[in-house]
Protein backbone atom coordinates (compact mmCIF):
# COMPACT_ATOMS: atom_id res chain seq x y z
CA UNK A 1 0.00 0.00 0.00
CA UNK A 2 1.38 3.52 -0.56
CA UNK A 3 2.39 5.72 2.08
CA UNK A 4 0.19 8.21 3.89
CA UNK A 5 2.55 10.93 2.62
CA UNK A 6 1.86 9.53 -1.30
CA UNK A 7 -1.84 8.93 -1.01
CA UNK A 8 -2.00 12.66 0.50
CA UNK A 9 0.32 14.00 -2.82
CA UNK A 10 -2.21 11.80 -5.13
CA UNK A 11 -4.97 13.42 -3.53
CA UNK A 12 -3.54 17.33 -4.48
CA UNK A 13 -2.29 16.64 -7.55
CA UNK A 14 -5.07 14.37 -8.91
CA UNK A 15 -8.03 14.49 -6.99
CA UNK A 16 -7.68 10.62 -5.73
CA UNK A 17 -5.01 9.23 -3.39
CA UNK A 18 -5.07 5.82 -5.46
CA UNK A 19 -4.42 7.10 -8.84
CA UNK A 20 -1.66 5.94 -10.75
CA UNK A 21 1.12 8.00 -11.71
CA UNK A 22 4.40 7.70 -14.46
CA UNK A 23 6.99 9.54 -12.89
CA UNK A 24 10.09 10.55 -14.84
CA UNK A 25 12.86 12.19 -12.74
CA UNK A 26 14.42 14.96 -14.63
CA UNK A 27 16.45 16.37 -12.59
CA UNK A 28 17.96 20.31 -14.07
CA UNK A 29 15.02 21.19 -15.90
CA UNK A 30 16.35 24.90 -15.09
CA UNK A 31 18.93 24.13 -18.51
CA UNK A 32 15.74 23.58 -20.99
CA UNK A 33 13.86 26.66 -19.69
CA UNK A 34 16.86 28.89 -19.21
CA UNK A 35 17.49 28.56 -23.16
CA UNK A 36 15.05 31.47 -23.50
CA UNK A 37 17.19 33.57 -20.90
CA UNK A 38 20.36 35.46 -21.05
CA UNK A 39 22.48 35.17 -17.78
CA UNK A 40 26.03 35.61 -17.08
CA UNK A 41 28.83 34.54 -19.53
CA UNK A 42 30.12 31.20 -19.51
CA UNK A 43 29.01 30.44 -15.89
CA UNK A 44 29.82 26.51 -16.50
CA UNK A 45 26.01 25.62 -17.52
CA UNK A 46 26.89 22.04 -19.29
CA UNK A 47 24.22 19.53 -19.79
CA UNK A 48 23.54 16.99 -17.07
CA UNK A 49 26.39 14.63 -16.22
CA UNK A 50 25.61 10.91 -15.72
CA UNK A 51 25.90 11.22 -11.63
CA UNK A 52 23.20 13.92 -12.35
CA UNK A 53 21.19 11.63 -14.32
CA UNK A 54 20.83 8.97 -12.25
CA UNK A 55 19.69 10.68 -9.93
CA UNK A 56 16.45 9.36 -11.45
CA UNK A 57 16.35 6.50 -9.22
CA UNK A 58 15.22 8.85 -6.44
CA UNK A 59 12.17 8.54 -7.99
CA UNK A 60 11.59 5.01 -6.41
CA UNK A 61 11.49 6.43 -3.54
CA UNK A 62 8.12 8.36 -4.18
CA UNK A 63 6.29 5.96 -6.18
CA UNK A 64 3.90 3.77 -4.84
CA UNK A 65 3.85 -0.22 -5.21
CA UNK A 66 1.40 0.47 -8.52
CA UNK A 67 2.70 3.48 -9.97
CA UNK A 68 5.92 3.18 -13.26
CA UNK A 69 8.96 5.05 -12.89
CA UNK A 70 10.81 5.63 -16.16
CA UNK A 71 14.45 5.43 -15.89
CA UNK A 72 17.53 5.40 -18.33
CA UNK A 73 18.69 2.13 -16.66
CA UNK A 74 17.45 -0.78 -14.71
CA UNK A 75 17.21 -0.83 -11.40
CA UNK A 76 20.32 -1.95 -9.58
CA UNK A 77 19.11 -6.12 -8.46
CA UNK A 78 20.71 -5.95 -5.18
CA UNK A 79 19.57 -2.72 -4.45
CA UNK A 80 16.05 -3.17 -5.60
CA UNK A 81 15.83 -6.34 -2.95
CA UNK A 82 17.65 -4.05 -0.71
CA UNK A 83 14.40 -1.49 -0.95
CA UNK A 84 11.80 -4.47 -0.95
CA UNK A 85 13.12 -5.19 2.90
CA UNK A 86 13.02 -1.74 3.72
CA UNK A 87 9.14 -2.01 3.54
CA UNK A 88 9.44 0.59 0.67
CA UNK A 89 6.75 0.07 -1.54
CA UNK A 90 8.82 -0.35 -5.21
CA UNK A 91 7.29 0.50 -8.41
CA UNK A 92 7.67 -0.66 -11.84
CA UNK A 93 10.93 0.28 -13.43
CA UNK A 94 10.47 0.93 -17.17
CA UNK A 95 13.66 1.58 -19.66
CA UNK A 96 13.54 3.29 -23.18
CA UNK A 97 14.77 0.27 -25.43
CA UNK A 98 16.59 3.30 -27.42
CA UNK A 99 18.87 4.88 -25.34
CA UNK A 100 22.38 7.51 -26.02
CA UNK A 101 24.47 8.42 -23.32
CA UNK A 102 24.37 12.13 -24.57
CA UNK A 103 20.72 12.37 -23.84
CA UNK A 104 18.06 12.85 -21.51
CA UNK A 105 15.92 9.89 -20.55
CA UNK A 106 13.20 11.88 -22.21
CA UNK A 107 14.70 12.18 -25.16
CA UNK A 108 15.33 8.16 -25.36
CA UNK A 109 11.89 7.44 -24.37
CA UNK A 110 10.66 9.77 -27.29
CA UNK A 111 13.24 7.49 -29.44
CA UNK A 112 11.63 4.64 -28.17
CA UNK A 113 8.36 3.17 -29.87
CA UNK A 114 7.88 0.01 -27.12
CA UNK A 115 7.98 2.15 -24.41
CA UNK A 116 5.72 4.64 -26.22
CA UNK A 117 3.23 2.18 -26.54
CA UNK A 118 3.19 0.75 -23.33
CA UNK A 119 3.03 4.44 -21.52
CA UNK A 120 -0.20 4.93 -24.38
CA UNK A 121 -1.85 1.47 -22.59
CA UNK A 122 -0.74 3.03 -18.90
CA UNK A 123 -2.45 6.85 -20.32
CA UNK A 124 -5.48 4.65 -21.93
CA UNK A 125 -6.11 3.40 -18.16
CA UNK A 126 -6.18 6.51 -16.92
CA UNK A 127 -2.30 6.92 -15.41
CA UNK A 128 -1.03 10.18 -15.29
CA UNK A 129 2.45 11.92 -15.75
CA UNK A 130 4.57 13.49 -13.33
CA UNK A 131 7.77 15.07 -14.17
CA UNK A 132 10.16 16.42 -11.71
CA UNK A 133 8.99 19.65 -13.78
CA UNK A 134 7.32 20.19 -16.70
CA UNK A 135 10.09 20.88 -20.08
CA UNK A 136 9.20 21.10 -23.51
CA UNK A 137 10.52 17.55 -23.80
CA UNK A 138 7.68 16.21 -21.04
CA UNK A 139 5.14 18.43 -22.54
CA UNK A 140 6.00 16.79 -26.04
CA UNK A 141 5.99 12.63 -24.14
CA UNK A 142 3.07 13.39 -22.55
CA UNK A 143 1.45 14.81 -25.83
CA UNK A 144 3.04 12.11 -27.59
CA UNK A 145 2.01 9.26 -26.02
CA UNK A 146 -1.59 9.87 -24.46
CA UNK A 147 -0.40 9.82 -20.75
CA UNK A 148 -2.00 13.47 -19.42
CA UNK A 149 0.41 15.87 -17.19
CA UNK A 150 -0.40 15.40 -13.68
CA UNK A 151 1.06 19.05 -13.31
CA UNK A 152 0.89 22.38 -15.70
CA UNK A 153 2.56 22.75 -19.07
CA UNK A 154 6.17 23.69 -19.66
CA UNK A 155 5.87 27.33 -20.43
CA UNK A 156 4.10 27.82 -16.76
CA UNK A 157 6.94 25.92 -15.28
CA UNK A 158 9.06 28.32 -16.64
CA UNK A 159 7.22 31.44 -16.16
CA UNK A 160 7.24 30.59 -12.13
CA UNK A 161 10.68 29.42 -11.64
CA UNK A 162 12.84 31.93 -12.60
CA UNK A 163 14.65 33.42 -9.77
CA UNK A 164 13.02 37.50 -10.73
CA UNK A 165 10.18 36.36 -10.77
CA UNK A 166 10.57 34.66 -7.16
CA UNK A 167 11.64 37.88 -6.28
CA UNK A 168 8.94 39.90 -7.30
CA UNK A 169 6.23 37.30 -6.12
CA UNK A 170 7.60 37.67 -2.66
CA UNK A 171 7.59 41.40 -3.20
CA UNK A 172 4.47 41.78 -3.79
CA UNK A 173 3.32 39.30 -1.28
CA UNK A 174 4.28 41.75 1.42
CA UNK A 175 7.01 38.52 2.97
CA UNK A 176 10.51 39.99 3.89
CA UNK A 177 13.08 40.40 0.93
CA UNK A 178 16.46 39.45 0.86
CA UNK A 179 18.12 42.54 -0.53
CA UNK A 180 18.71 43.10 -3.66
CA UNK A 181 17.54 43.50 -7.35
CA UNK A 182 16.37 42.20 -10.35
CA UNK A 183 18.13 43.09 -13.63
CA UNK A 184 17.03 42.60 -17.09
CA UNK A 185 19.09 44.75 -19.24
CA UNK A 186 23.12 45.31 -18.86
CA UNK A 187 22.32 49.13 -18.38
CA UNK A 188 20.34 47.76 -14.95
CA UNK A 189 23.33 45.39 -13.85
CA UNK A 190 25.78 48.50 -14.31
CA UNK A 191 23.37 50.57 -12.28
CA UNK A 192 23.18 47.72 -9.68
CA UNK A 193 26.78 47.42 -9.41
CA UNK A 194 27.51 51.09 -8.74
CA UNK A 195 25.33 51.52 -5.85
CA UNK A 196 27.23 48.62 -4.32
CA UNK A 197 30.51 49.89 -5.21
CA UNK A 198 31.09 51.75 -1.67
CA UNK A 199 30.12 47.92 0.16
CA UNK A 200 32.17 45.88 -1.81
CA UNK A 201 35.25 48.22 -1.26
CA UNK A 202 34.78 47.90 2.19
CA UNK A 203 34.65 44.07 1.85
CA UNK A 204 30.89 43.34 1.76
CA UNK A 205 29.57 40.35 -0.49
CA UNK A 206 27.29 39.99 -3.05
CA UNK A 207 26.11 37.05 -5.29
CA UNK A 208 24.94 37.60 -9.11
CA UNK A 209 22.81 34.69 -9.84
CA UNK A 210 21.31 33.91 -12.92
CA UNK A 211 17.55 33.61 -13.36
CA UNK A 212 17.68 29.88 -14.03
CA UNK A 213 20.85 28.67 -12.52
CA UNK A 214 20.41 25.55 -10.19
CA UNK A 215 22.79 23.48 -7.93
CA UNK A 216 25.46 26.68 -7.79
CA UNK A 217 25.69 27.07 -11.54
CA UNK A 218 25.59 30.37 -13.06
CA UNK A 219 26.29 32.07 -9.14
CA UNK A 220 28.96 34.93 -9.04
CA UNK A 221 29.59 35.93 -5.83
CA UNK A 222 31.81 39.53 -5.92
CA UNK A 223 34.03 40.93 -2.96
CA UNK A 224 35.56 43.48 -4.55
CA UNK A 225 34.90 46.06 -7.27
CA UNK A 226 37.37 44.53 -9.39
CA UNK A 227 35.41 41.64 -9.72
CA UNK A 228 32.41 43.86 -9.92
CA UNK A 229 34.03 45.23 -13.11
CA UNK A 230 35.42 42.32 -15.06
CA UNK A 231 31.98 40.48 -14.85
CA UNK A 232 30.38 44.05 -16.04
CA UNK A 233 32.66 44.21 -18.93
CA UNK A 234 31.95 40.50 -19.95
CA UNK A 235 28.60 41.30 -20.23
CA UNK A 236 28.99 44.59 -22.46
CA UNK A 237 31.28 42.54 -24.76
CA UNK A 238 28.76 39.83 -25.13
CA UNK A 239 26.54 42.03 -25.53
CA UNK A 240 27.75 44.43 -28.27
CA UNK A 241 28.93 41.14 -30.31
CA UNK A 242 25.35 39.76 -29.85
CA UNK A 243 23.68 42.77 -30.49
CA UNK A 244 20.96 41.54 -27.43
CA UNK A 245 21.01 43.50 -24.24
CA UNK A 246 18.91 41.24 -22.64
CA UNK A 247 20.16 39.77 -19.33
CA UNK A 248 18.35 37.93 -16.27
CA UNK A 249 19.59 37.55 -13.72
CA UNK A 250 19.47 38.96 -9.85
CA UNK A 251 21.85 40.73 -7.48
CA UNK A 252 21.76 40.04 -3.51
CA UNK A 253 23.38 40.85 -0.56
CA UNK A 254 25.16 37.86 0.92
CA UNK A 255 23.65 37.70 4.69
CA UNK A 256 25.18 35.86 7.63
CA UNK A 257 23.16 33.26 8.40
CA UNK A 258 22.34 30.60 11.02
CA UNK A 259 20.93 28.33 8.80
CA UNK A 260 19.16 27.74 5.79
CA UNK A 261 15.87 26.06 5.28
CA UNK A 262 14.08 24.32 3.07
CA UNK A 263 10.18 23.56 3.17
CA UNK A 264 7.52 21.75 0.64
CA UNK A 265 4.12 23.51 -0.50
CA UNK A 266 1.48 21.39 -2.39
CA UNK A 267 -0.82 23.59 -4.05
CA UNK A 268 -3.41 21.26 -4.71
CA UNK A 269 -5.80 21.19 -8.15
CA UNK A 270 -9.23 22.43 -6.26
CA UNK A 271 -6.30 25.33 -5.09
CA UNK A 272 -6.09 24.02 -1.66
CA UNK A 273 -2.99 25.32 0.04
CA UNK A 274 -0.91 23.28 2.13
CA UNK A 275 2.46 23.45 4.13
CA UNK A 276 3.94 20.12 3.80
CA UNK A 277 7.29 20.24 6.10
CA UNK A 278 10.19 22.54 7.04
CA UNK A 279 13.46 20.91 7.06
CA UNK A 280 17.06 22.79 7.75
CA UNK A 281 18.88 22.48 4.43
CA UNK A 282 22.77 21.79 4.27
CA UNK A 283 24.44 23.88 1.27
CA UNK A 284 28.28 24.02 0.53
CA UNK A 285 28.68 26.98 -2.15
CA UNK A 286 25.29 27.33 -3.54
CA UNK A 287 24.96 23.47 -3.70
CA UNK A 288 22.42 21.50 -1.95
CA UNK A 289 24.07 18.70 0.33
CA UNK A 290 21.23 17.47 1.92
CA UNK A 291 18.36 17.98 4.75
CA UNK A 292 18.14 17.68 8.45
CA UNK A 293 14.82 17.07 9.56
CA UNK A 294 13.55 18.51 11.75
CA UNK A 295 14.22 22.09 11.38
CA UNK A 296 14.83 23.07 14.98
CA UNK A 297 12.29 26.75 15.00
CA UNK A 298 10.65 29.07 17.33
CA UNK A 299 7.35 29.11 17.58
CA UNK A 300 7.30 32.65 16.09
CA UNK A 301 9.88 31.50 13.51
CA UNK A 302 7.44 28.54 12.37
CA UNK A 303 4.56 30.90 12.18
CA UNK A 304 6.14 33.15 9.95
CA UNK A 305 7.22 29.97 7.34
CA UNK A 306 3.53 29.04 7.35
CA UNK A 307 2.72 32.14 6.58
CA UNK A 308 4.75 32.36 3.85
CA UNK A 309 4.16 29.11 2.41
CA UNK A 310 0.36 30.06 2.16
CA UNK A 311 0.93 33.79 0.42
CA UNK A 312 3.98 32.19 -2.06
CA UNK A 313 1.42 29.38 -2.92
CA UNK A 314 -1.50 31.64 -3.33
CA UNK A 315 0.18 33.89 -5.62
CA UNK A 316 1.21 30.67 -7.62
CA UNK A 317 -2.30 29.21 -7.74
CA UNK A 318 -3.52 32.64 -9.25
CA UNK A 319 -0.80 32.66 -11.94
CA UNK A 320 -1.86 28.74 -12.82
CA UNK A 321 0.65 26.56 -11.17
CA UNK A 322 -0.78 23.70 -9.30
CA UNK A 323 1.60 20.83 -7.65
CA UNK A 324 4.79 21.14 -5.44
CA UNK A 325 6.32 24.07 -4.75
CA UNK A 326 9.82 23.75 -2.92
CA UNK A 327 10.95 27.03 -0.95
CA UNK A 328 14.36 27.82 0.15
CA UNK A 329 14.62 30.44 3.30
CA UNK A 330 17.25 31.48 5.82
CA UNK A 331 17.69 32.23 9.10
CA UNK A 332 20.30 34.74 10.14
CA UNK A 333 22.52 35.44 12.88
CA UNK A 334 19.85 37.25 14.67
CA UNK A 335 16.90 34.70 14.10
CA UNK A 336 15.56 36.79 11.78
CA UNK A 337 13.69 34.76 9.02
CA UNK A 338 14.15 36.09 5.17
CA UNK A 339 11.28 33.16 4.48
CA UNK A 340 11.53 33.09 0.34
CA UNK A 341 15.51 32.68 -0.89
CA UNK A 342 14.65 30.70 -3.92
CA UNK A 343 11.37 29.97 -5.19
CA UNK A 344 11.64 26.16 -6.86
CA UNK A 345 8.34 25.38 -8.33
CA UNK A 346 8.69 22.06 -9.02
CA UNK A 347 9.44 18.63 -6.88
CA UNK A 348 12.77 19.06 -4.85
CA UNK A 349 15.17 16.32 -3.62
CA UNK A 350 13.19 16.75 -0.16
CA UNK A 351 9.54 15.90 -2.17
CA UNK A 352 11.43 12.21 -2.82
CA UNK A 353 12.30 11.57 0.80
CA UNK A 354 9.05 11.70 2.36
CA UNK A 355 7.64 8.48 2.30
CA UNK A 356 10.91 7.32 3.35
CA UNK A 357 10.91 9.49 6.45
CA UNK A 358 7.34 8.27 7.03
CA UNK A 359 8.32 4.30 7.46
CA UNK A 360 11.48 5.32 9.16
CA UNK A 361 11.62 7.95 11.07
CA UNK A 362 9.55 7.17 14.65
CA UNK A 363 8.37 10.38 16.35
CA UNK A 364 11.05 12.15 18.62
CA UNK A 365 13.85 10.82 16.07
CA UNK A 366 15.90 13.28 14.34
CA UNK A 367 16.98 12.57 10.44
CA UNK A 368 19.55 12.87 8.09
CA UNK A 369 19.52 12.89 4.12
CA UNK A 370 22.33 13.73 2.13
CA UNK A 371 25.24 12.77 -0.62
CA UNK A 372 28.03 11.30 0.22
CA UNK A 373 30.85 12.14 -2.41
CA UNK A 374 32.67 9.17 -3.68
CA UNK A 375 36.70 8.48 -5.01
CA UNK A 376 36.53 5.16 -6.41
CA UNK A 377 39.36 2.89 -7.67
CA UNK A 378 36.98 -0.22 -9.84
CA UNK A 379 32.82 -0.11 -9.32
CA UNK A 380 31.65 -1.85 -6.53
CA UNK A 381 28.34 -3.67 -6.00
CA UNK A 382 25.76 -3.18 -3.48
CA UNK A 383 26.61 -5.89 -1.60
CA UNK A 384 29.80 -4.00 -1.26
CA UNK A 385 28.20 -0.84 0.19
CA UNK A 386 25.57 -2.84 2.56
CA UNK A 387 28.44 -5.34 4.40
CA UNK A 388 29.78 -1.17 4.83
CA UNK A 389 26.41 -0.27 6.18
CA UNK A 390 25.96 -3.20 8.25
CA UNK A 391 29.06 -2.67 10.24
CA UNK A 392 27.42 0.98 11.62
CA UNK A 393 24.03 -0.30 13.22
CA UNK A 394 23.00 -2.32 15.38
CA UNK A 395 19.66 -4.19 13.12
CA UNK A 396 17.90 -4.23 16.52
CA UNK A 397 18.64 -1.25 17.73
CA UNK A 398 16.79 2.37 16.77
CA UNK A 399 19.32 4.08 14.44
CA UNK A 400 19.03 3.30 10.74
CA UNK A 401 20.81 4.01 7.87
CA UNK A 402 19.15 3.39 4.55
CA UNK A 403 20.67 3.87 0.80
CA UNK A 404 18.65 6.00 -1.16
CA UNK A 405 20.34 5.90 -4.74
CA UNK A 406 22.44 3.37 -5.61
CA UNK A 407 23.17 3.91 -9.29
CA UNK A 408 24.90 7.35 -9.15
CA UNK A 409 27.50 5.55 -7.22
CA UNK A 410 29.37 3.70 -9.96
CA UNK A 411 27.22 6.38 -12.49
CA UNK A 412 31.30 7.56 -14.13
CA UNK A 413 32.77 4.09 -13.87
CA UNK A 414 33.52 4.08 -17.75
CA UNK A 415 36.21 6.91 -17.00
CA UNK A 416 39.69 6.39 -16.04
CA UNK A 417 40.43 5.79 -12.11
CA UNK A 418 39.65 7.01 -9.52
CA UNK A 419 36.44 8.26 -10.83
CA UNK A 420 34.06 10.05 -8.66
CA UNK A 421 30.31 9.21 -7.88
CA UNK A 422 27.77 9.81 -4.93
CA UNK A 423 26.17 7.77 -2.61
CA UNK A 424 22.57 9.20 -0.71
CA UNK A 425 21.29 8.04 1.82
CA UNK A 426 18.72 8.79 4.58
CA UNK A 427 20.25 8.47 8.28
CA UNK A 428 18.08 8.19 11.41
CA UNK A 429 19.05 8.41 15.44
CA UNK A 430 17.26 9.24 18.76
CA UNK A 431 19.00 12.59 18.96
CA UNK A 432 21.19 15.32 17.38
CA UNK A 433 24.50 13.82 18.81
CA UNK A 434 23.91 10.37 17.73
CA UNK A 435 23.11 11.70 14.23
CA UNK A 436 26.16 13.32 13.69
CA UNK A 437 28.28 10.09 14.94
CA UNK A 438 26.42 8.27 12.89
CA UNK A 439 27.25 10.37 9.90
CA UNK A 440 30.83 11.15 10.94
CA UNK A 441 30.55 6.51 10.72
CA UNK A 442 29.37 6.30 7.46
CA UNK A 443 31.68 9.07 5.70
CA UNK A 444 34.89 6.98 7.62
CA UNK A 445 33.67 3.88 6.12
CA UNK A 446 33.09 4.64 2.94
CA UNK A 447 36.22 6.55 2.70
CA UNK A 448 37.91 3.62 3.96
CA UNK A 449 36.15 0.28 2.81
CA UNK A 450 35.15 1.22 -1.11
CA UNK A 451 37.97 3.35 -2.58
CA UNK A 452 39.89 -0.23 -2.78
CA UNK A 453 37.35 -2.01 -3.69
CA UNK A 454 37.12 -4.10 -6.48
CA UNK A 455 34.11 -5.79 -8.03
CA UNK A 456 32.27 -7.93 -6.31
CA UNK A 457 31.17 -11.24 -7.99
CA UNK A 458 28.68 -12.13 -5.64
CA UNK A 459 24.86 -12.38 -6.88
CA UNK A 460 21.92 -10.87 -5.73
CA UNK A 461 20.41 -11.81 -2.74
Amino acid sequence: MDTGYLRSLKQRLLGDPAGRLVLICNFEAEHRWARQHVGLPNPGFATGTNVVRRMEELGVLLAGADDVLVCKYPLDPQYRAYLDRTGLPVPEIVVPENVSADRSTTEDVLDSPVLLARLAALGAAGARLLPMATTDLEQKLAESCGVPLAVPDAATFERVNGKIYGRRLTAAAGLRVVPGDECETCDELATVLERYRPALAAGRRIVVKDSYGVSGKGLLVLDSPRKADRILRMVRRRAERSGDDRLHVVVEEWLPKRYDLNYQVTVARDGGIRLDFVKQALTDGGVHQGHIMPAVLTDAQHAEIDRAARLVGARLRDDGYTGVVGVDAIVDLDGVVYPVLEINARLNMSTYQGSLAELCQAPGQVALARQYPLTLTAPVSFADVDRTLATLVDPAGPDRVVVTCFGTVNADADRPPPFHGRMYALLVATDADRLRALDDALRGALATRLTATRPSQEVSP
